[in-house]
């Protein structure tokens, strides 16, 4: 099905505009500066065509907001987060104004996202991006032979790109750590179009990525950029597209775990669109995001208010991530420093970064099933812990506009559901697993044979 949503595109560090080929990632960054002319890496962002945002019907799954996504059509199966006002936790923690936005399975409240993660919102608003006459990214279709889609992820994002290109018949290639090949499971088999490589055991989300930069050294493959490509933004920023609209104005908090800080991006953006819009209000989202200690680089760079990462040990971030509960938070190479960034939309929302234990994280993870009545991912949990010790600190006042982003829930009753009912779930071994110091030439000998 075509629904073609017309925006045009521009880099946020010079405000000029910048081609659309179908499939842009970069811009060039000339920026000003005190000793000159520099280049400056650079997000770039889309400019929508409709100002005002008119939402569609629930049946239309994430597409309900394809004014505000960068798509030229849609796919079966999506569905959006669901926002409601808490009342357990909210009375639980004294709060008049907490409102929950979830993302995962939860089909009283209408959320029925099968991978229960908010990571879905990505896949499908990037594989909608792809032109309906070519699955693999480019415009018009115009190709000399069909490319394949790479995906780097560190378990959730794998699992939505694995489910939806599979339904799609999407060629995609998947570079994991071998450790977190658990977090792999689905309802279905996949099918012939989805391959996974692996990162060998005792490496993490980095080598993942490393794996993937490998492979696209390679033509026959091509990056799905990660913060990079707008439709993954705008997808996760359909987060605040759910609760400001549910609500009818912008919250004055916004809290979420964060790896890359893509999803925090995404609403920043997304917030600023909404201003724009005129019928929310004016408020700019202090962007509260945590992260799971020991594995906190984004945290111990913002406390020193340094717009680079700071060094951080390989064998030491490794076992950072090995330790960690939420091991989807251990990105150690986040979109942090580059203009349009972390670091800039935590600066301009006078927002923060908190740090919460596994500890912290799994008593907030039952507070959470018992007060609101469905089990939440471990990421979800660091937010919610860090939310809890804003509130008991005073940091958030108890009648503030909450939105508590829950990036993924409902997967113990999901997998439950699914058993109970004499059904299977399908966990998929790796295609090939490459040791890290594996070198391209390694990696052409075995993906050039997979697809």
């Amino acid at each position: 099905m075509n629904k073609e949503t017309e925006y045009t595109l521009f880099s946020v560090a010079t405000g000029l505009e910048v081609e659309e080929t179908g499939w842009t990632l970069d811009a060039p960054a000339q920026v000003s500066t005190p000793g000159g002319a520099k280049e400056l890496p650079t997000l770039i962002r889309a400019r929508y065509a409709k100002r005002q945002i008119e939402v569609g019907d629930a049946s239309e799954g994430i597409y309900r907001f394809a004014d505000w996504l960068p798509i030229r059509r849609t796919l079966k199966g999506s569905s959006a987060p669901v926002t409601y006002k808490s009342e357990g936790l909210a009375k639980h923690l004294g709060m008049e104004n907490l409102y929950i936005t979830f993302s995962g399975y939860w089909p009283e409240r209408g959320a029925n996202m099968t991978t229960c993660s908010f990571k879905e919102t990505e896949a499908y608003a990037v594989t909608g991006r792809m032109h309906s006459d070519s699955p693999n990214g480019f415009a018009n279709g115009k190709t000399d032979d069909q490319r394949i889609l790479v995906v780097a992820s560190a378990g959730n994002t794998a699992r939505a790109f694995a489910k939806v290109c599979s339904e799609n018949d999407i060629p995609l290639l998947l570079c994991v750590p071998y450790d977190n090949m658990g977090a792999l499971w689905f309802a279905e088999p996949l099918k012939p179009c989805v391959k996974i490589i692996c990162a060998a055991a005792g490496g993490d989300y980095f080598d993942a990525i490393h794996l993937s930069n490998l492979v696209l050294r390679n033509r026959r493959f091509y990056a799905e950029g990660g913060a990079k490509n707008i439709a993954r933004r705008d997808g996760m920023g359909t987060t605040v597209l759910s609760a400001v609209t549910t609500i009818g104005r912008i919250p004055e908090y916004y809290f979420q775990a964060v790896g890359s800080g893509t999803g925090a991006i995404a609403a920043w953006e997304a917030n600023m669109r909404l201003i724009e819009d005129g019928r929310f209000g004016d408020t700019l989202m202090r962007l509260m995001v945590s992260q799971n200690a020991p594995f906190v680089p984004i945290y111990d760079a913002w406390r020193v208010d340094s717009r680079d990462m700071l060094p951080y040990d390989d064998d030491k971030a490794r076992r950072d991530a090995q330790i960690i509960d939420a091991k989807v938070l251990s990105n150690r190479k986040p979109p942090y420093g580059v203009v349009g960034g972390l670091y800039d939309a935590l600066k301009a929302s006078c927002g923060d970064v908190l740090v919460a234990t596994n500890a912290q994280g799994a008593r907030a993870r039952r507070l959470f099933a018992d007060t609101e009545g469905i089990d939440i991912h471990p990421a979800a949990g660091i937010a919610l812990a860090t939310l809890i010790k804003s509130v008991e600190s005073g940091v958030v006042a108890k009648d503030a506009t909450v939105m508590l982003n829950v990036t993924g829930g409902g997967e113990e009753r999901f997998k439950h559901e699914h058993t109970a009912a004499g059904h299977t779930l399908f966990y998929p071994t790796p295609d090939h697993v490459f040791p890290l110091t594996a070198t391209s030439e390694d990696v052409f000998e075995k993906i050039e044979t997979m697809f």
